[in-house]
């Protein structure tokens, strides 16, 4: 805990004081007075409650990044309050601890198991940092966490980030290196991404390292139509396994898509890594929009069964009139919510995550956000900064 205003009053009390010191004197105590109680870098309190919209960790991933990019505060309260485990898991508390080591925040609640957070964040620090989870929780969502403040500071980061890279219920490495980055990329945020060891569900291990050149001014895009098909890329990937696992992956997935009037090249790949495992992942390329879909292996999952959830997802897709996949249309508004002008994305499918996301952002920067159709269903999101 950090100490009280009356602690800071009492250590200048307790001693003489030369006048020269009293202006840091009574800075100090102002600062103390006013970290916790609502007002930071001119601004109120943000009232969050994480039980909003899916009830998951995006409350509080969104949350930080918001805080650190705007100097805002937020209390959050009922974190996770939803999931079978409330509170702050490590992946989460990873987050956290994260946000506040960039920007050299002030935080109450940072604990294993804790259902609320207050979090006071300084503006964001270029540096080098190594964020280690301790467990097989999402090394993606720690990244994502971080890097828009990174990305817009003035100077170059490196980060290296342990814990899981292939896991469920998050974006795995290589969605993010194959789709995510190229995306952010287009919206003028540039970085470089390097697996360095894989590390899969449940024993992780795995390590993925980051650079950004800082300076970054992120820019509209659109991606209201995804155009013509005009390739699928795939990966089938194992590690700690026999090839022959991706072999089988690889070829159904071939046949499964066959019948598509267009190059389908998928790479079989083993990966170094603390843990085995298999990935099956499938990028759309189309004329102006993207999507990717993957699934991961499990213990007595057939390699015929992965490949059929990521080839089910990419068909469904182009099915459709989406210009991008669901996940990514989440996770490109928070830096299209700071770019210059209008952006639109078509999605497939309007999930929880988007809603929610979209909530927080609209709590902390002045934006209007649309989305034009409800969970489930395929909709146009637009987004224009500094409008009301």
């Amino acid at each position: 805990m950090p100490p009280s205003a009356l602690d800071v009053s009492a250590a200048c009390a307790g001693r003489q004081v030369h006048s020269k010191a009293l202006p840091e004197c009574r800075r100090r105590i102002r600062r103390f007075q006013t970290l916790f109680t609502g007002k930071n870098r001119e601004h109120a309190v943000i009232e969050l409650d994480g039980a909003m919209g899916e009830g998951g960790g995006q409350v509080l991933r969104s949350a930080l990044t918001l805080a650190v990019l705007t100097g805002k505060p937020f209390r959050l309260v009922n974190i996770r309050a939803t999931r079978p485990r409330p509170g702050l898991g490590y992946q989460h508390l990873a987050a956290v601890r994260a946000a506040a080591e960039i920007s050299g925040a002030r935080l109450e609640g940072d604990r294993i198991g804790s259902q609320s957070l207050h979090f006071v964040a300084g503006a964001a620090r270029p540096g080098c940092y190594r964020f280690d989870i301790g467990t097989a929780g999402a090394t993606g969502l720690v990244l994502q966490t971080v890097l828009l403040p990174l990305a817009l500071a003035r100077g170059a980061s490196d980060l290296t980030i342990t814990g899981g890279t292939h896991v469920p219920w998050s974006p795995c490495y290589h969605y993010l290196d194959w789709h995510w980055r190229p995306l952010l990329a287009r919206a003028g945020i540039a970085l470089d991404l390097e697996l360095r060891r894989a590390g899969f569900y449940p024993r992780g291990g795995g390590e993925i390292h980051a650079s950004l050149s800082g300076d970054s001014r992120p820019q509209v895009i659109e991606l209201s139509r995804r155009g013509r098909l005009q390739r699928v890329r795939g990966l089938s990937a194992v590690a700690e396994l026999p090839e022959a696992i991706g072999e089988r992956q690889r070829r159904r997935a071939l046949r499964s898509l066959r019948h598509l009037s267009v190059d389908v090249d998928i790479q079989v790949r083993t990966l170094p890594a603390a843990s085995p495992g298999t990935l099956l992942l499938l990028l759309a390329e189309c004329e102006q929009g993207q999507a990717c879909f993957s699934a991961l292996g499990a213990r007595g999952k057939p390699a015929e069964r992965v490949a059929d959830e990521a080839t089910d997802g990419l068909l469904a897709f182009l099915a459709g009139d989406g210009a991008v996949d669901p996940w990514i249309a989440d996770q490109l508004l928070l830096p299209l919510a700071v770019a210059k002008g209008r952006s639109w994305m078509r999605t497939s499918e309007v999930t929880g995550h988007l809603l929610t996301n979209a909530a927080v952002i609209r709590r902390f920067l002045p934006i209007t956000m649309t989305i034009d159709g409800a969970i489930g269903s395929a909709a146009s999101v637009q987004i224009e900064p500094g409008a009301t």
